[in-house]
């Protein structure tokens, strides 16, 4: 069953990054006045389940400019070296829902997001995701995740999660960061080239709806 994002429960940060600064403004008063009476206000739908559907292969990009991008950032994936599993439709989430899946050893899950019927602008341009789990949890995170998104995510991941964006990195720039990030809490759990990509980013997007009901950000159902 699908839950709804509360908007009055977002930090005025997470609500911009989620909605943009424009529609944040707009939304500021209804959802001031909701949280004085701890009212929520509904928002996006998040789905317990993260599922992805194979596209068949075509030129992508909502315009040529992003097209160039994504062949540019494909590329820079291939000479990494990663593993490409295909493009795929992730129909639950909201906003960005394009994404090219790939792996790289020995520990990498890797994302190209992007949107071809972005909903607002800018917000569909080409980003980078890359995920490793941990093998030892010793420092309380479960994983870590460094993306080139030039916005925060919202709302914001579990604090299981070591998070670092920096924004319009390329793939080996950020691979080498991300490396580093992860070396300092030990090693990362291992990938086979022909493992399930999707399976960690199921795995993290269960660990940050566990976080999110926590902090009383999911209401209803249906």
């Amino acid at each position: 069953m699908l839950s709804r994002l509360n908007l009055a429960a977002l930090t005025d940060e997470e609500l911009q990054a989620l909605v943009g600064q424009e529609q944040a403004v707009t939304l500021l008063p209804e959802i001031s006045a909701a949280r004085l009476v701890e009212r929520p206000v509904p928002g996006p739908s998040v789905s317990p389940v993260l599922t992805a559907e194979p596209l068949p292969e075509r030129p992508w990009g909502a315009s040529p400019e992003e097209s160039r991008a994504l062949a540019a950032l494909h590329a820079e994936f291939l000479a990494a070296p990663a593993t490409a599993h295909g493009t795929f439709y992730l129909p639950t989430l909201s906003e960005v829902r394009h994404l090219r899946a790939y792996t790289l050893e020995p520990d990498v899950s890797g994302a190209l997001r992007w949107s071809e019927t972005p909903e607002s602008v800018g917000a569909g341009w080409p980003f980078l995701q890359l995920l490793t789990w941990l093998r030892d949890r010793a420092s309380g995170l479960a994983c870590v995740l460094t993306t080139s998104a030039p916005h925060a995510l919202s709302p914001s991941p579990g604090a299981e999660v070591d998070v670092h964006r920096h924004p319009g990195m390329g793939v080996a720039e950020l691979l080498a960061c991300h490396r580093q990030h992860v070396l300092r809490h030990g090693r990362g759990q291992k990938m086979a080239p022909d493992s399930d990509w999707l399976r960690p980013w199921q795995a993290l997007h269960a660990l940050n709806l566990s976080a999110w009901e926590r902090r009383g950000l999911l209401i209803g159902s249906g």
